[in-house]
């Protein structure tokens, strides 16, 4: 692939499952070195996380399968003399440090952001936890579910009957390794050394945009609504003869398109259906009146009919239909690797959603085994103590 923007940055990964990983795995895409550095002969818990026993035992789960391809491993005890001399001569000569451990952690074991600093003043430091390195929940440990929940996100999925429910992937995981790398971005545009406190939950409230910013400025307290938008009707699921359907007619224009093409112009005159805020408060018996003719044609007629006039509508996929999309397809969104041993099958691995200069980002490397590149770090040492004043200046 040609130049990255992040070619020639160094990145010392001390992350573990998700957030963390994924925010370095950005960085990898861009073009960053990274070094994940792993506890000796345990390594990432995401190497045991996966649907796959026989992966789980190899250490290679398709949970970090998923987010450290392009990433190189090394194997370093952070509490062994030996190793730690090693570490802070990484350290020395790396332009980012990213970790996700409990806050305080790091400053317990003498590598904290105050006893690195000294070493290398140009160093982006970003930690990465669930409520951020100060505050009364600093010391609480969190997980993905803990952070949907204290954030509100719960209680506003689902419907009225169902809610709370947990959102279907770990969101506020990936939410706070976007906003972590997004911020590490920054700091090297800034050509300085920065310390990031990144925390998960105001980085998924953050994310929550309009429910929370209904709130905060408009004193409305946002409510489940299962599969409708909020914002405008009609616009949620709706149903065909074979299956449910999107539709997001959120403008007059579109609603107006919508009535003609499903037959049903009767809707345009009737008062309830007149204006947005109408629309809204009739939103049941709008609805009823559409899933009767929308059940007319199946839901892929109806995705080829209604787009085509400016109707914003689409199938509701499964993961497997999703991934088989002829439009990630055509862009290329996903790389497939060469299996690092102890894989058996073909490995297929995710993009950023970005290309750049119309180019997909891709990883260069599959995700390491456990220690792949332990014989490799003294020659990476040499590279990098060789080169980095003269990288550094460059960039």
């Amino acid at each position: 692939m040609p130049d990255r923007p992040l070619d020639g940055v160094r990145v010392l990964d001390l992350t573990n499952v998700l957030a963390g990983p994924y925010c370095t795995y950005h960085l990898a895409l861009l073009g960053a070195e990274v070094l994940k550095i792993e506890m000796p002969g345990r390594g990432d818990l995401a190497r045991q996380l996966g649907p796959d026993p026989a992966l789980n035992r190899a250490r290679l789960g398709a949970s970090f399968l998923a987010q450290n391809a392009g990433k190189k491993s090394v194997e370093l005890d952070l509490k062994e003399p030996a190793d730690r001399a090693v570490f802070t001569e990484l350290v020395e000569h790396a332009d980012v440090l990213v970790e996700n451990y409990r806050a305080g952690v790091m400053d317990r074991l003498g590598l904290g952001w105050a006893q690195l600093r000294p070493l290398n003043p140009r160093l982006v430091y970003c930690a990465i936890t669930g409520f951020g390195q100060s505050g009364p929940l600093s010391q609480a440990p969190a997980y993905d579910q803990i952070i949907q929940g204290l954030s509100g996100m719960m209680s506003v999925t689902g419907t009225p009957d169902t809610a709370p429910q947990r959102v279907g992937f770990p969101v506020a995981d990936t939410v706070g390794g976007l906003s972590a790398a997004l911020a590490v971005v920054a700091a090297l545009a800034g050509r300085r050394g920065a310390y990031l406190d990144v925390s998960m939950l105001e980085a998924s409230m953050s994310a929550m945009g309009w429910a929370v910013s209904n709130y905060v400025v408009s004193g409305a307290e946002p409510q489940p609504m299962g599969d409708q938008n909020a914002t405008a009707a009609p616009s949620g699921t709706f149903e065909t003869a074979d299956g449910p359907l999107n539709i997001a007619a959120n403008r007059q224009e579109q609603f107006e398109t919508l009535c003609r093409l499903v037959d049903r112009p009767g809707l345009l005159t009737d008062p309830r259906f007149a204006e947005r805020e109408s629309r809204k408060e009739h939103r049941e018996a709008l609805n009823e009146a559409l899933n009767e003719a929308l059940r007319a044609r199946p839901a892929a007629e109806w995705e080829r009919i209604l787009p085509a006039a400016g109707v914003p509508a689409a199938r509701i996929l499964t993961v497997p239909q999703a991934v088989e999309s002829p439009q990630l397809a055509g862009r290329g969104f996903f790389t497939e690797l060469q299996p690092p041993d102890g894989v058996d099958r073909r490995l297929k691995v995710s993009g950023s959603g970005v290309l750049i200069d119309g180019e997909q980002l891709r990883p260069v490397s599959p995700p390491p085994t456990l220690g792949e590149h332990n014989e490799e770090l003294p020659a990476l040492l040499r590279r990098w103590r060789t080169s980095s004043v003269a990288e550094n200046a460059a960039r």
